[in-house]
């Protein structure tokens, strides 16, 4: 059994605080859904398309006009729809959609790992850290008393001191009770993360996220401070660095499915770091529970271990497109119960643009 309708839905969710990328700052989260529906109703789909200003080269228009053409053109929604010119954001929506019906059909949550259950039910994750050390202290000091136990700071080649005293402030406080990971967004050249690296007490950080403005130099800069890294941007603009980067210089993937191109590239970039013993975190770009149950899922199906994932952008949303709001408890995600309610979506959040038979 197939699709035979096809739903699209705009939403725009609302920012708990305005949102800076790339700088691009919003005030809200804008997105499209996509619902397919089997004959009579009996299931339904979704999978969500939400490219971020200032992070996707593609916008929301040209995103919705090139899944309109898509559409109009294939008389089924299925694999056979998927080709290599898609945008990432629409990519990702379709196969969402895609692999959440084929899971309604069978009556089970899809696999990803080749196994029937997950090796996961639980996955925690990280809290987000940034501001002045004060903020940054009393964010993690709220984070830790409700469960969290792994904090990645945002830091900034403008900031490096203030940076430098968090980082300290957090390890004072927190011990190695702890595990901090910093996010560098590629902002540090060579020297001045040379900089950062020798102020920065042995052992604390677990990792740099795209330390530095030409990732190419990061078997370097591991090289002469033995700090690792993790690959963020990089995967998708240079993925070709990939090959060349030692892999004992980095200690994760950071894994964004709508920006990479997709959830088949995400699975693919999280079997390359399981063959080099590297973490695999998942991460979001703002989206709705729609997107982080799912990504969730993937992440618990991966790993009898998950890493700590960077799902914990829900909190930056004021509302969410699920009858039952996505969250997680005492720093954890339940992976299962999460993808079930991810399923249920709620309605009066939506509006209808078109529909479609298939």
């Amino acid at each position: 059994m197939t699709a035979t309708h096809a739903l699209l839905y705009r939403y725009a969710i609302p920012f708990t605080e305005a949102i800076t990328v790339q700088g691009h700052q919003q005030l809200q989260r804008e997105g499209i859904i996509l619902a397919l529906k089997t004959a009579a109703e009996d299931h339904t789909a979704y999978g969500e398309i939400a490219p971020l200003p200032g992070l996707h080269k593609e916008s929301l228009e040209s995103a919705e006009e090139q899944l309109v053409k898509l559409l109009a053109k294939h008389e089924t929604v299925d694999h056979r729809i998927l080709h290599d010119g898609l945008f990432p954001s629409v990519r990702t929506g379709l196969e969402m959609a895609i692999i959440n019906l084929n899971a309604a059909l069978t009556g089970k949550a899809p696999s990803f790992s080749g196994s029937a259950a997950p090796r996961s039910q639980h996955v925690p994750v990280n809290a987000l850290l940034f501001g002045d050390t004060k903020q940054v202290i009393q964010r993690a000091e709220n984070y830790f008393n409700i469960g969290y136990r792994t904090f990645k700071l945002k830091i900034s080649a403008g900031n490096s001191d203030t940076a430098i005293r968090s980082i300290e402030a957090l390890h004072n406080i927190f011990g190695n009770t702890i595990e901090v990971r910093l996010d560098a967004n590629q902002s540090f050249s060579f020297d001045e993360a040379l900089y950062l690296a020798r102020e920065i007490p042995d052992g604390i950080v677990s990792y740099i996220e795209e330390p530095l403005t030409h990732a190419e130099h990061i078997g370097e800069f591991h090289a002469k401070t033995a700090i690792r890294s993790a690959l963020d941007e990089t995967l998708w603009q240079k993925p070709e660095l990939l090959d060349h980067i030692p892999a004992k210089a980095l200690s994760a993937l950071i894994l964004k499915p709508n920006r990479l191109g997709g959830i088949s590239v995400a699975l693919e970039l999280a079997r390359w770091a399981a063959a080099h013993n590297l973490l695999t975190v998942f991460s979001s770009a703002f989206e709705s529970g729609i997107s982080l149950s799912f990504y969730s899922w993937i992440a618990a199906s991966l790993s009898s271990e998950p890493a700590a994932c960077g799902l914990d952008t829900y909190r930056y949303l004021k509302d969410d497109l699920l009858a039952t709001h996505f969250r997680a408890e005492n720093g954890v995600l339940d992976a299962y119960k999460l993808y079930r309610e991810g399923l249920i979506v709620n309605h009066r959040e939506l509006k209808p643009l078109s529909l479609w038979t298939v």
